[in-house]
């Protein structure tokens, strides 16, 4: 390496080094090294939107790839549905270069969206940077999503009806996108505030991007985000938040027990024909248990991503507790047949049968 090169290296990994010298941001590094201890084994990847939260994770992100001489991907996404949004990824990739990062741009294809736009910008950013890391051999992408949006997400569910796993979901630090992902979606900020990303952005890098949206009273966010703002006048708070999402993560594994001690003890898979037969008492549990025993079984014979929509899979129940009809029904790519006392499942291979 030439002298020039080594002289720069040294530069910014001094900079990296005098900042961390800072007492806050030094407790913020520490506490998300811990979160990365046991899950980067080569390298790993940034997602990064040029917001406060990302900005700082790009910097703590960083310095763990130069404490650990690990390789740091950072990946930008231009979703296409701003005006200014091509100029602010450009600006974003520019001002990291300044301190020595090296970011890729990934492009969403331009759509006309009127419904959802929040939802179709999420789940295309993590398709780009999940096929982008599957091309450099990446398995873990870190995501600075932090305390402030795991309150957010909470009462966003519990707003749109979600069941108690729904309702604690998001507090997993490590999960995949979908079922079959062979990538991770790494989670290290969720016990830091907002506030404390923004301190760090600010006294770091000093720059960031403002999403107008994150103003915009139409997303259903931003009105969740003022309400929160007003409980916690009276009186909410992180610590008595996590209290209660403890709580429930018990009682959701509690339900899990007895939802595998269902499939277990209810149910056959026959592993020549993929087909699983589920027992009279299958159907006899509590409707919780039931509910989700059988959204997994579904899940496994269909080989799909996600779980069936609630309501589907709460009407084909209906249906099976109902009837006597030998008729079949198809959801998932399933099909699922009443036999006597038992249920067949399958998995579906022509269209002759009622849809659900």
């Amino acid at each position: 390496m030439k002298k020039k090169n080594l002289s720069v290296k040294k530069k910014i990994h001094n900079f990296y080094s005098k900042k961390l010298d800072d007492p806050r941001i030094k407790r913020i590094y520490l506490n998300f090294k811990k979160k990365l201890s046991g899950h980067i084994k080569n390298s790993f990847c940034v997602a990064v939107s040029g917001g406060t939260d990302s900005m700082a994770l790009s910097f703590l992100a960083k310095c763990y790839s130069i404490e650990n001489n690990k390789k740091c991907y950072f990946f930008i996404v231009d979703h296409k549905l701003r005006k200014n949004s091509t100029f602010e990824a450009n600006l974003v990739k520019k001002k990291l270069k300044l301190f020595q990062i090296s970011s890729n741009i990934l492009t969403i294809k331009k759509k006309k969206i009127s419904t959802n736009i929040q939802s179709f910008a999420r789940d295309n950013r993590y398709k780009l940077i999940i096929n982008k890391s599957l091309d450099k051999k990446i398995d873990m992408i870190l995501t600075g999503h932090h305390s402030d949006d795991l309150i957010e997400n909470f009462f966003i569910r519990l707003l749109r009806g979600s069941g108690l796993k729904g309702l604690i979901s998001f507090d997993k630090t490590k999960s995949k996108f979908k079922f079959d992902d062979k990538i991770f979606i790494l989670r290290p900020l969720l016990d830091i505030s907002k506030k404390n990303l923004a301190y760090i952005s600010k006294n770091t890098f000093n720059f960031n991007v403002n999403d107008p949206s994150n103003l915009n009273d139409k997303f259903l966010r931003v009105k969740v985000r003022k309400l929160i703002s007003n409980l916690e006048d009276d009186g909410l708070t992180l610590d008595k938040f996590k209290l209660s999402l403890k709580n429930l993560s018990k009682s959701n594994f509690a339900i899990d027990y007895y939802v595998q001690k269902n499939i277990n003890d209810n149910s056959n898979y026959l592993k020549l024909t993929k087909t699983i037969i589920l027992k009279d008492d299958f159907l006899k549990q509590p409707d919780e248990i039931v509910f989700r025993s059988f959204s997994e079984v579904i899940q496994k014979v269909g080989k799909r991503n996600t779980f069936a929509r609630g309501v589907k899979v709460e009407n084909l129940l209906k249906y099976l507790i109902s009837s006597n009809k030998y008729s079949k029904k198809t959801l998932s790519g399933c099909i699922i047949q009443k036999v006597e006392n038992s249920v067949i499942i399958f998995p579906e291979k022509s269209k002759n049968s009622s849809k659900l």
